[in-house]
């Protein structure tokens, strides 16, 4: 290779359109474009996300000639880089910061820009630390401000890839292999989801995102995990104080608070409940998993999650109150279950998010809020149309009594299954146990 060539890593930037660091690599001249299948975040991984990862890449590689490689990129990108640059957008995930460290070691790593507007760590408050509550974050946020998109380059100068086949066969195999079918990959796939979006959906997104019944929602979370778009591109579309814009805004609040506290990826971020009492039991978290817990809306839920690798947001957090507040189950092992299965998973939003519900996390308002399942369903599914999409069981119930098919005399004729426990009962232990932890 000559002296005037770099390398362009991609990771979680699956994209061509508005990416600094591969305009800054072709700055250096031919630009070898690669992407490392990492064993470690690879294994980790649920079918439906191996599936989802596996898309992206192959549609990248459709789009520039891509080297698919496969191993420890610690020893991969060293070894393809020689003496050339190695240029990536900065990774801020606990693991992705260790990695970068690591190959960083080895071969000079040049980092433009980041999976988010504003780089985590950047938004501080006036004594120079960070904002430990969204709204106070978002004010500073947008202040901050970020960058317009970056410049698309027309005919980028890429050598020809040469990819491993064992690579390529493994993620060929991961499309080929899933259950169900994924979104369009790729990154024409997100724009004309975006464009559907802000065209039709944008308007009435205030109202219709906490509806799981309706498809009010912009569906853009799994290509915002993978950098397939960038939020910057989103945010240059539309005003900067809209709710959808206080979205993204939430996206790298978390992102900011791992930033600073990694290892709140995996233990609660706020002591106060360190001496909280929790459960382990098996059936009740099996019965969760699978969607069998005999609450319509919390079913409902966690089978669209194990049939399409995506929940809808308002459910997330009523399963999620579900397992901590009514099963008594410490929040990671629900945040497990969610990054295995979700296309979506992004560790900062998803465990951050887990941590709100659970009350230990950045939320003012702590434990003691306690979602009821059926008053949730009732309110934002009102018709039953989410339940009985999910919950064939329950597909015979009219209107909103699929949500208690207790109080209906075929409520059960289909088999669907009692309640496993009675939420009234459990939010008067929950609040107990969290008085005895508080004095």
């Amino acid at each position: 290779m000559s002296s005037s060539s770099a390398v362009m890593w991609f990771r979680r930037d699956l994209r061509v359109r508005d990416n600094p660091a591969l305009l800054a690599a072709l700055e250096d001249g031919t630009v070898t474009a690669v992407f490392v299948v990492d064993p470690a975040i690879w294994s980790g991984a649920g079918p439906a996300r191996q599936a989802w990862l596996a898309a992206n890449v192959l549609a990248l590689a459709d789009r520039i000639p891509l080297t698919i490689l496969h191993g420890d990129p610690r020893d991969v990108v060293p070894r393809l880089a020689g003496e050339r640059r190695v240029h990536v957008s900065a990774e801020t995930t606990p693991y992705g910061r260790r990695r970068d460290e690591a190959v960083g070691e080895r071969v000079e790593l040049v980092a433009t820009g980041s999976p988010y507007a504003v780089g985590p760590g950047r938004v501080r408050n006036g004594s120079g630390n960070p904002y430990q509550v969204f709204s106070a974050f978002a004010r500073g946020w947008r202040e901050h401000g970020w960058p317009e998109p970056a410049a698309t380059p027309r005919s980028p100068d890429l050598a020809p890839a040469d990819s491993h086949e064992k690579a390529v066969d493994l993620l060929e195999k991961a499309v080929a292999d899933v259950p169900f079918e994924l979104p369009g990959a790729g990154e024409d796939a997100a724009w004309r989801r975006w464009g559907s979006f802000r065209d039709d959906g944008l308007r009435s997104y205030q109202d219709e995102r906490n509806r799981p019944d309706h498809d009010g929602t912009s569906r853009l979370s799994p290509y915002l995990h993978l950098g397939v778009l960038h939020p910057r591109s989103l945010l240059a579309d539309i005003d900067t104080r809209s709710t959808y814009a206080n979205e993204i805004a939430w996206r790298e609040f978390y992102a900011d608070v791992l930033w600073h506290e990694p290892a709140s990826a995996w233990a609660d971020l706020k002591p106060a409940l360190k001496g909280m009492r929790y459960d382990d039991p098996e059936d009740a978290i099996e019965a969760w998993r699978t969607g069998h817990t005999g609450f319509p809306i919390v079913d409902a839920g966690m089978r669209q999650l194990l049939h399409s690798g995506w929940m809808h947001n308002r459910v997330r957090m009523i399963t999620a109150s579900f397992l901590t507040k009514d099963l008594h189950v410490w929040w990671p092992v629900g945040a497990r279950h969610f990054l295995d299965l979700l296309i979506d998973g992004d560790v900062a939003s998803n465990n951050h998010g887990w941590q709100w519900v659970a009350g230990t996390g950045t939320d003012a308002s702590p434990y003691f809020r306690v979602f009821n399942p059926i008053t949730q369903g009732l309110k934002f599914d009102p018709q039953g149309d989410y339940v009985r999409r999910w919950v064939p069981e329950l597909a015979h119930l009219p209107g909103k009594a699929a949500h208690e098919p207790w109080k209906s005399d075929v409520g059960y004729e289909h088999d669907y299954p009692l309640r496993i426990v009675d939420h009234a009962d459990e939010r008067t232990e929950a609040l107990e146990r969290y008085q005895a932890v508080r004095s």
